[in-house]
């Protein structure tokens, strides 16, 4: 065994379950990312690894070792705050350099190491500087430094780049990604911010109320959501879900929305799954997968287009529909008008069914 091993580990504040029997395992040259909305224990996990949480139960391995009970000195991890926690009375040299004190090296290998990881981060201008002389993504910089400079038996991050603007932030993320890649170390992310995780990510953990819902690459989570949360958690604008009717079974399964029929054909249209006529269901389809039509028909959503909102290329469209709101992608809004009727259609191969339950039925149809 090697890399991160997590076993049912649980974590709990008096009464409240704030992780609850969270297994995965990250490999030595691997990056997960535990993405999820705030207070989902995606943090307490990443606490538990590193040994400032206690896990109340369930077990801990880091490179084969039990670590479960030791305190963090003793799991030689390196973690990356979201604050940046550099001592502001030293040097960006002493603050990179400070850990390799602490562990006993040589002041030719700390020379050595500085200058590699100075140059990897682009800091050789500023190692003379103090905190408070630099830029949030240059003390980012630092704060990255200063854990990878290491050779520990994991890396954790801590929202790395969550105190960023828009600019740095895809910087450091490619910056980031770059230099992990190169550590042959597993590294746990943990972020709320969805394109971090899909871009940093070799595998996605997307965490709710203490509990891990799916794991799986960025695309897989993407395109194949387990149930109607991570299809409307991953994806900027989110997955539309819709509710719906079984109205049809046989060729190609029928599904009743509002006034509006959709046939799915494929692997849905087998049997096995246990749909029958009158299930509830729900229809899940990416807004960037819809096409507009001029009118209403077989396999086509109408209703009344709410909102127009240009974004460059594409334009996003709020569609009103009995069913719920609708939103649609398109490259061409000519003839578009707000308040006005519209139909959509969206690609077949684009289409998720969700039980009633929330838990997604069969594959891509």
């Amino acid at each position: 065994m090697s890399g991160i091993s997590l076993k049912n580990i649980t974590k709990q504040f008096g009464d409240l379950t704030a992780v609850d029997a969270v297994t995965f395992d990250v490999a030595d040259d691997e990056v997960l990312c535990l993405l999820g909305p705030s207070g989902c224990g995606k943090t307490t996990t990443l606490r538990m690894i590193a040994g400032l949480e206690n896990a109340t139960d369930g077990e801990i391995y880091l490179s084969g070792q039990d670590m479960t009970h030791l305190r963090a000195r003793a799991r030689n991890v390196a973690m990356a705050f979201q604050f940046y926690a550099l001592y502001p009375n030293l040097t960006v040299s002493d603050n990179l350099a400070y850990p390799l004190h602490a562990e006993g090296d040589s002041a030719a290998d700390i020379a050595a190491k500085l200058r590699d990881i100075a140059q990897v981060l682009q800091m050789n201008h500023v190692l003379d500087r103090f905190p408070h002389q630099l830029s949030e993504g240059e003390k980012q910089r630092v704060s990255v430094g200063r854990c990878i400079i290491r050779r520990p038996n994991c890396f954790l991050f801590d929202e790395p780049l969550s105190r960023l603007d828009v600019q740095l932030r895809e910087e450091m993320r490619s910056d980031i990604k770059k230099v992990l890649s190169g550590l042959s170390r597993p590294t746990v992310i943990v972020t709320h911010d969805q394109l971090e995780a899909m871009t940093m990510g070799d595998r996605i953990a997307v965490m709710r109320d203490g509990k891990v819902e799916q794991i799986g690459a960025p695309q897989d989570v993407f395109n194949n959501p387990a149930n109607t949360f991570v299809a409307g958690f991953i994806g900027t604008p989110q997955m539309n879900l819709v509710s719906g009717i079984i109205s049809g079974i046989g060729g190609a399964i029928a599904v009743s929305i509002g006034q509006d029929v959709i046939e799915l054909i494929g692997e849905l249209a087998q049997p096995g799954h246990g749909l029958k006529l009158g299930d509830a269901v729900t229809l899940g389809m990416r807004p960037r997968s819809a096409s507009l039509e001029s009118q209403s028909g077989q396999g086509i959503l109408s209703g009344t287009c709410e909102l127009i909102e240009p974004m460059g290329a594409e334009t996003l469209l709020r569609i009103a529909h009995p069913a719920g709101q609708i939103r649609a992608i398109v490259t061409d809004r000519q003839g578009l008008k707000e308040g006005g009727t519209i139909h959509v259609r969206f690609a077949q191969g684009s289409y998720r069914l969700f039980h009633a339950d929330g838990n997604r039925i069969g594959d891509t149809v």
